[in-house]
């Protein structure tokens, strides 16, 4: 089973990642990484720090001449912000010591109250540092990795934004994995034009009176094969691990397959993806996404589609948030650090990633296979057996 740990600080020397049950034989280079993470990067509202992150990358085993050796893949994605800053070697020192500026104010809507109290923490940079979405650059890592295998047996993933602020986009248009650059070239990676300026006339209203916006993206994903998860056991259902994994992304609050809660508000008659048979390809088809793709806790072989909702973020770059002191007790505003305006657009190249793994751990899981070659064999057949 496809399985990684990401491990690291958002302003120490590095993040760290190792991904365990690749197969052998899957073709890496180094640039297939860095294009993620460059991916990860873009969006019109986030702060100046993506402008000088760099996320450096060095593979440290499991790859040997370009492809995987089936053993655990391991990659160290530099701080570069580290290495140009001597703050950062104290205020993050590993070493024994202690830091001359703790933060006493946590911010509401963030880790920082929670984290200290549970921890017994009176510092709030010991809860925001791990905390911080700068982690989900490692799982960008290993998402790219899920990402390569998952095209050795056709799958693609594209993500867009549909909302951002008050502003939406027409659902009807969904961009086709041939329009993924299109969306990237985005300012906030939106396939509707339209929607796409009044999106950042909405993020620069916000930067002005200094405050955050939060939006829903949408990820779909093409070219899947029906049954992956299960209907058997609760936690093998494709849907739920989908939901988890995309929950557990930093500011995520909600997530819906499918037409979601959209769909509650039918009648059944209405709500469900009518079946056919189509002679050409030989298969069953539903004729529309409502279920989004899973049935059963499995996948269709349809389009997946998978939206995540995120909150505003809780760093303002105008701090109105009331707080406590947590040495004083007094009343206060919570205190300013680097922030973006939004990370929606960014957000959604994190939730492909988040997608991708869970695809690619359940396609190990179904076709197995301890090498590139095996486990695309395995699936061709699977596929064979259903015509």
């Amino acid at each position: 089973m496809l399985r990684y740990l990401t491990a690291g600080e958002s302003h120490g020397q590095a993040l760290v990642v190792i991904i365990e049950g690749l197969p052998s034989n899957l073709p890496v280079v180094v640039a297939d990484i860095a294009d993620e993470l460059a991916r990860r990067r873009l969006g019109f509202g986030r702060g100046p720090r993506q402008k000088f992150e760099q996320d450096e990358i060095e593979l440290i085993g499991g790859i040997r001449h370009g492809r995987t050796l089936g053993s655990p893949v391991a990659v160290l994605i530099k701080n570069t912000e580290w290495t140009r800053s001597d703050v950062w070697h104290e205020e993050m020192s590993p070493h024994p010591g202690a830091t001359k500026k703790p933060l006493t104010t946590p911010r509401p809507g963030h880790a920082d109250l929670a984290g200290m109290q549970k921890y017994d923490f009176d510092d709030a940079r010991d809860v925001l540092e791990r905390a911080s979405a700068r982690e989900t650059s490692a799982r960008v890592v290993a998402g790219a990795l899920a990402k390569l295998l998952l095209r050795q047996i056709g799958v693609e993933i594209v993500s867009h934004v549909v909302s951002l602020g008050a502003v939406s986009s027409d659902a009807s248009q969904r961009p086709l994995p041939g329009d993924a650059a299109r969306v990237d070239e985005s300012p906030v990676r939106c396939f509707d034009k339209l929607a796409e300026e009044k999106m950042i006339t909405e993020i620069e209203a916000a930067a002005k009176d200094g405050d955050s916006l939060g939006g829903v993206v949408e990820v779909l994903t093409y070219g899947l094969p029906v049954g992956l998860g299960s209907h058997v056991h609760w936690d093998r259902k494709l849907d739920g691990m989908l939901a988890q994994s995309v929950m557990s992304i930093q500011a995520v609050k909600g997530v819906e397959i499918g037409d979601g809660f959209a769909g509650a508000q039918r009648r059944g008659s209405e709500a469900h993806d009518a079946i056919s048979w189509n002679e050409a390809s030989n298969s069953y088809r539903r004729e529309t996404t409502k279920a989004g793709g899973t049935e059963g806790g499995m996948t269709t072989g349809e389009l997946l589609v998978v939206r995540a909702a995120m909150k505003p973020l809780s760093t303002l770059n105008r701090p109105t948030l009331k707080t406590v002191d947590v040495v004083s007790k007094q009343e206060t505003v919570s205190f300013k650090e680097r922030t973006d305006v939004t990370a929606v657009p960014a957000m959604g190249v994190v939730a492909e990633t988040m997608v991708a793994l869970v695809l690619a751990g359940e396609a190990q899981r179904k076709f197995g296979g301890d090498s590139v070659a095996e486990f695309v064999r395995n699936a061709r057949a699977f596929a064979e057996s259903l015509r």
